[in-house]
């Protein structure tokens, strides 16, 4: 008996007990073990039989009882009240077992636990399965032997003939189950054909196959096995009669839509279902909505609002080749509430895609397509009946008609705004703000129509004046957006337009903020996801903390960036590489950069990045290249009035460009300009001080108090990195060393708290290295750090190239440099040229 209960013991544990207690035994053992199919009752009776061979024993071994008519079940009771030896019968848990019931000792035969499954797939693969596998090898097979088996030997396929032989309501309803309607005893009912007292003997055969769990759901082994091997024509003919039936009830349908997907279904029926389960998924699933919505067109459906919410969903998702082309096709369209929808889901894209200026076109066309439902023609400006941007058409000869304004389109008040907001981006402020202001009679006061209405004043406002109005209004609209969902995709959101305003004006804190809860609310869907989080890398770039914009950087690095996200992505890297004094990095990220730009027309929305390249080009020396969209850009900003909230960020990335190519009048030019706005607010006036000191620092006379002042401006405004770097390069610079160790711990205290890995390190080398160098070490220091040979440093300062060697071997280690390259790495950190802002 040891050998068999060695052998058998892997089989089942239960094998093991009964082997124990029974398998020797002449007693009259009556035994009915009760399981499900696949629990190993077969091979438990088969170990039994053998035990008791071995032992000389007569018994009765009767597997699947529960399949004996009733004759023979008759004879199975009288035998087993009169038989010497041990009976043991076998059976699966359903109606017609009653009968067994009573014949002797029940033993419920219980699926594997963690372990023993673990121990079976070791068993039957030969290879040991660690915790992990093993649990999760116990949640997919419910620690069903069999399931184990066909899971670890890849025998799925085994259930094509096992479900195909099935009580075709069992099948059904096992059908029903993986399609999600298990628990609707209504539509199972109807399914079934069958009255609600019939049901439970269905659910009886089902349990009695071992594809459930105890909560009577299928395992997700089973679910599989169902979906990938159940009679195809069956299993589509059972999903489609639920479809229908919750169709007529007018109950969601999303969950046996799904079943539905990779059927092959057509028809009528399969498209009224996909395309309503489509919209079902659209607030919270826009790639699953854009499958649905392809499908119900696969399946036949052809109007107007399958192919508009399709284009919408693909928008949504970010897949715009899909939205464009789908989009442009409904322009040349019979129905004008079509045309609409295609001019303003083509404008999105475009605007995605750098075309601001025809985004606007878009939008201003689609106003006019689709009346009010106060059953007024929407006519926003006079010029408002002009050719299609795309299809030419002589839109004064169609006489006014109410057309519904439902929900697959945004409505005229939505797109005068979103209009709005790309005529102010592309310098149009007169006809933006006419948009901006126009009433909206009839136009229903959501929160999408409300916040969308906010956010095109508040960019209005950000041209107006000093702006300073514009950031609470974009702010406020971001958050009324956030619980809101208009099924419409979005050319821009109110965050990232929010945060572009405090990248602006030096409202980091606020920046950050409004785009964490865009982030986190789903603002825009997969669409603008992009956009938010390469904000976020902008404001912790601006603030200093690199660490933080690398993190961010990466996370967008594996999406499909459209134009506009591919500018700011590159400009990202191009900023993070300028910072780190990497210029390896600058160059390789220069051409990336550049291409980018080309790529994206000059707005009011992109004058950070471009103020960035402009920077990047004086370093690289490829300033000739970017000159023409710099003029641009200020050329569109003249015809906005200058608006300080958008110039005066231009022009101190562009003083910084000036310093780095050592053009000297440029950069008093673009001093005078900052200067002019210094009476606009507190971020204008801290960059005109600041700019002010620049200018100082590199002529070789400046105030070490003002200059130290100027720096602390700007990192009360939390431009850490460009506050540290101005305290530092005066530092150096400066012949007093009083002074010179202030401003260096000023500049240690900047950085440090930015946040940036390598920064206390470098300045903490500063402060504790620089300070100790006696001005003559300094003045060796800068002249090899410049590329001079110790002969020709030495020829400058009139002494030996032996002498500059000895000085060099003090400095290093004074600096605790561990060789001669390290040495020259740091005091081109320490010593960084002014020009390398």
């Amino acid at each position: 008996m040891n050998a068999l209960l060695a052998k058998t013991d892997t089989v089942h544990p239960a094998v093991h007990r009964l082997l124990a207690e029974h398998g020797a035994s002449a007693s009259p053992v009556r035994l009915v073990v009760v399981a499900p199919g696949g629990y190993g009752k077969t091979a438990l009776l088969g170990a039994l039989d053998r035990g008791y061979r071995a032992a000389g024993v007569t018994a009765t071994v009767v597997d699947d009882a529960d399949q004996l008519d009733d004759e023979d079940l008759a004879k199975l009771t009288v035998l087993a009240s009169s038989a010497e030896g041990p009976v043991v019968v076998a059976h699966r848990p359903n109606p017609r077992a009653e009968a067994l019931r009573g014949l002797g000792e029940t033993f419920l035969l219980p699926p594997l636990d963690v372990g023993e499954v673990a121990k079976l797939a070791r068993h039957l693969t030969g290879r040991a399965v660690d915790p992990a596998a093993a649990l999760a090898l116990h949640t997919r097979t419910g620690g069903v032997p069999r399931l184990v088996e066909r899971v670890v030997t890849d025998r799925l396929e085994a259930f094509r003939s096992e479900l195909a032989d099935l009580d075709e309501d069992v099948l059904h309803y096992l059908i029903a189950s993986e399609a999600g309607a298990s628990r609707n005893l209504d539509l199972l009912c109807a399914l079934l054909n069958c009255s609600p007292d019939a049901l439970p003997a269905v659910v009886d055969g089902a349990r009695a196959t071992g594809l459930l769990d105890h909560e009577d759901a299928l395992l997700p082994v089973a679910a599989q096995a169902v979906r990938g091997y159940a009679p195809p024509a069956r299993r589509l003919a059972v999903v489609q009669q639920l479809v229908e039936a919750q169709l007529r009830q007018g109950l969601p349908i999303l969950d046996l839509a799904r079943s539905l997907l990779d059927a092959g279904s057509s028809g009528a029926s399969a498209a009224t279902a996909f395309a309503t389960a489509a919209q079902e998924a659209l607030p919270s699933d826009t790639i699953l909505a854009a499958r649905l919505f392809e499908a119900a067109a696969d399946a036949g459906a052809r109007d107007a609002t399958t192919t508009i919410g399709w284009a919408r969903a693909a928008a949504l998702s970010g897949d715009l080749d899909t939205a464009l082309r789908l989009g442009d096709g409904m322009l040349s369209g019979d129905d004008p509430e079509s045309r609409a929808a295609g001019a303003e889901i083509a404008a999105t894209v475009l605007a995605h895609r750098g075309e601001l200026a025809r985004s606007a076109e878009l939008y201003r066309w689609a106003a006019t397509l689709t009346p009010h439902p106060s059953g007024a023609t929407h006519n926003p400006t006079p010029d408002a009946d002009r050719q299609p941007p795309f299809h030419g058409e002589d839109l004064a000869s169609r006489s006014p008609q109410e057309f519904p304004v439902s929900d697959r389109w945004a409505g005229p008040g939505a797109v005068t705004a979103f209009a709005a907001i790309a005529l102010v981006g592309t310098g149009q402020c007169g006809e933006g703000r006419k948009l901006a202001k126009a009433p909206a009679p009839g136009v229903a006061p959501t929160l999408f129509t409300g916040a969308v209405a906010r956010t095109s004043n508040g960019v209005v406002e950000s041209v107006t004046g000093y702006g300073t109005e514009a950031l609470p209004e974009l702010v406020g609209a971001a958050t009324m957006l956030e619980p809101a969902f208009a099924g419409s995709p979005l050319p821009d959101s109110p965050a990232a337009l929010a945060a572009l305003a405090g990248l602006h004006s030096g409202e980091l804190a606020l920046a950050e903020s409004v785009l964490d809860r865009a982030l986190s609310h789903g603002v825009g869907g997969t669409l603008l996801a992009s956009r938010h989080r390469l904000l976020l890398g902008w404001v912790a770039m601006t603030g200093g903390d690199l660490a933080t914009a690398a993190e961010h950087r990466d996370a967008a690095a594996g999406a499909k960036l459209e134009a506009r996200d591919e500018l700011f992505f590159a400009t990202l890297e191009l900023g993070l590489a300028r910072r780190a004094s990497d210029l390896a990095g600058l160059q390789r990220s220069w051409d990336r950069a550049y291409q980018a730009s080309m790529r994206q027309q000059v707005d009011l929305f992109t004058l950070l990045p471009l103020g960035e390249l402009a920077i990047a080009a004086a370093r690289t020396g490829a300033q000739a290249k970017i000159r023409h969209r710099l003029e641009r850009a200020h050329a569109m900003l003249d015809h906005l009035d200058n608006p300080p909230l958008w110039t005066v960020s231009l022009h101190w990335h562009e003083l910084h460009a000036a310093i780095t190519s050592e053009d000297r009048p440029g950069a008093e030019r673009h001093l005078s300009a900052l200067t002019r706005f210094a009476g606009s607010g507190r971020y204008p006036a801290a960059l005109a001080g600041a700019a002010k000191c620049w200018l100082a620092v590199i002529s070789g006379s400046f105030d070490p108090r003002e200059t130290a002042e100027a720096a602390a401006e700007l990192y009360e405004l939390d431009l850490c990195w460009d506050a540290s770097r101005l305290a530092g390069q005066a530092a150096i610079r400066t012949s007093d060393r009083k002074a010179m160790v202030q401003l260096l711990e000023a500049a240690r205290q900047f950085q440090g708290t930015a946040g940036r890995p390598e920064s206390p390190t470098a300045v903490a080398g500063t402060a504790h290295g620089l300070s100790t160098l006696s001005e003559r070490e300094l003045e060796v220091a800068r002249l090899v750090v410049d590329g001079l040979t110790y002969k020709q440093a030495g020829s400058k300062l009139f002494i030996s190239g032996k002498t500059v060697e000895h000085h060099m071997a003090r400095i290093r280690g004074k600096l605790g440099s561990a060789d001669r390259r390290e040495l020259l790495s740091t005091l081109r950190e320490l010593l960084a040229k002014p020009t390398n802002p």
